[in-house]
């Protein structure tokens, strides 16, 4: 059974060339083989130890694809992935601006051979502009986009929300739509063609309701003064009794009157919920009611009410909550915990089909499986272009 006839996903049948990158290019790579796509991935030949392949990879973000070792500073190597490429629907990699052209595998290469190929190209800053060249990382992506500036507390200063709205949020997503944008355009026009994907372009796009909220003068740009940046105090975290922390989000009037009768506030003279004067008195009160109970006493009183509320869980504690469980949202896949493939499709689920490959690993498979015979794999393995 080919890899093809396994897949179930509603990307069952597409096949994707990864050239081998770090951080939100797997990522993308694992958002589209999670819904069934043949994602191969081209690693270094000079990263092949097949002492790994007999015991497990425990980096999820690489799972569900195969792994060919390929020497591309051979032309053999070159001319190989190619011919992977006169098959794919879609190439994507995450390297400077100039460095596949470099390689022998730019964009103008590769069309030429597949007209129908989408090329999507993902870097920080993107393949123009001044500092298309410069090196960086996702803090500063979402420093230059308008982003970081918005993440802390008043007083303060900004705090990097980890790597998520730039690498994974403003990159990998970005992509990998970008991707399925472009092969359902070429499935229509016959023709592929170019992504550049720049993580200070798509975090951009991820501010956009505070651009508007921003034109209709609802949007101060100071830190923390803001009803989604904890500057209101019904959108915000306490601390407990037992130091832990729960989340409020009791935005609309009924979900705030709520929250207020289960804390046994509503009889109480407190300042109007949008009363901006008022903030820092109302905070001050929800700080010191929440920390007469502990966490678990106020998932007692608050779990699944209108109050908008919820525990603020560690990775490890969300994968025994209830709700989670129920869901199935985090699995475990050869003993590895891991979130499950999402969005979820009623007819056409995506799975996580195989566990994270060694560079490698998959070489002879995966070759066969798109048209190298043994022969040819032979005489690249012999002239050093593959591991």
């Amino acid at each position: 059974m080919t890899y093809e006839e396994r897949a179930l996903g509603p990307l069952s049948g597409i096949r994707i060339v990864e050239l081998a990158g770090i951080g939100p290019g797997p990522f993308a790579g694992m958002l589209l083989s999670d819904m069934g796509a043949d994602v191969v991935r081209i690693d270094r030949a000079q990263q092949v130890n097949p002492a790994n392949f007999g015991r497990q990879n425990l980096e999820p973000l690489y799972r569900g694809r195969r792994s060919v070792g390929v020497d591309l500073k051979k032309p053999e190597g070159v001319e190989l992935v190619l011919r992977l490429v006169e098959r794919a629907d879609a190439l994507f990699e995450g390297y400077r601006p100039g460095v596949t052209e470099r390689l022998g595998l730019g964009p103008d290469v590769c069309l030429a051979r597949n007209p129908r190929l989408v090329y999507a190209r993902m870097t920080g800053w993107g393949q123009e502009g001044p500092l298309a060249q410069a090196a960086g990382h996702d803090i500063n992506y979402i420093a230059l986009a308008g982003a970081l500036a918005h993440f802390g507390r008043a007083g303060g200063k900004p705090t990097p929300p980890i790597n998520l709205v730039g690498d994974f949020g403003g990159g990998g997503m970005f992509m990998a739509f970008g991707i399925v944008c472009g092969i359902l355009e070429a499935q229509r026009s016959g023709q592929g063609q170019v992504i550049d994907v720049a993580m200070v372009d798509g975090t951009a796009v991820l501010m956009t309701m505070m651009w508007g909220l921003k034109a209709l003068g609802f949007w101060d740009e100071r830190l923390g003064v803001n009803v989604l940046d904890t500057g209101a105090p019904f959108y915000d975290t306490y601390e407990t009794a037992d130091g832990k922390f729960v989340s409020l989000g009791s935005l609309e009037p009924q979900f705030y009157a709520e929250l207020l009768a289960r804390l046994g506030l509503d009889g109480e003279d407190l300042p109007a919920q949008m009363d901006r004067s008022g903030w820092d008195r109302l905070r001050e009160r929800f700080t010191e009611v929440f920390r007469t109970k502990t966490r678990a006493e106020w998932d007692e009183l608050l779990a699944g009410t209108d109050a908008c509320y919820a525990p603020v869980l560690t990775m490890s504690e969300a994968a025994q909550h209830e709700h989670v469980r129920a869901r199935g949202t985090i699995v475990e896949r050869d003993g590895v915990p891991q979130p499950a493939p999402a969005p979820r499709f009623s007819r056409t689920p995506g799975e996580i089909t195989r566990p994270a490959p060694w560079p490698g690993q998959h070489t002879d498979e995966a070759l066969a499986d798109w048209g190298v015979d043994a022969g040819e794999i032979t005489k690249l393995r012999e002239a050093g272009a593959i591991a």
